[in-house]
């Protein structure tokens, strides 16, 4: 079996399907999760101009992406934030917690000027391991 023939590429159902990206790219075990930002499946904004429901929004949608391969939050080890408003997102600690109560996975924070749409306020990439 040759390298390309052991890459996944996946959407799963509960996410916005794009069109000039995949959601979960599998090898093996490993899973990288594109960006997630605070759209529902219909690819309609939660939480306009609300930093917490944006956060919460795009761990939800981590969840899904990650339900889709048998993993949970717990299987990520890495995240990379993209915020537009950095004092915005120091404010929502407590919600990492809940979604990580054991411990955060290892994680880069960096503010930008702005994401693919004027109106999202976070962006969070991950890297997990599926179990098995």
């Amino acid at each position: 079996m040759n390298s390309a023939e052991e890459i996944q590429h996946i959407n799963p159902e509960g996410l916005m399907q794009p069109i000039a990206y995949t959601h979960v790219v599998r090898h093996n075990n490993l899973l990288f999760l594109s960006g997630q930002v605070s759209v529902d499946a219909e690819g309609n904004l939660i939480g306009e101009g609300d930093m917490r429901a944006q956060v919460r929004q795009v761990l939800e949608n981590m969840k899904t992406a990650l339900a889709s391969q048998g993993a949970d939050l717990s299987r990520i080890v890495k995240i990379t934030i993209y915020t537009t408003d950095m004092d915005a997102y120091l404010t929502t600690g407590d919600i990492s917690r809940e979604y990580w109560p054991a411990g955060a996975p290892a994680n880069t924070l960096v503010q930008i000027q702005r994401l693919a749409r004027p109106d999202f306020l976070v962006e969070i990439d991950s890297t997990a391991i599926a179990p098995g």
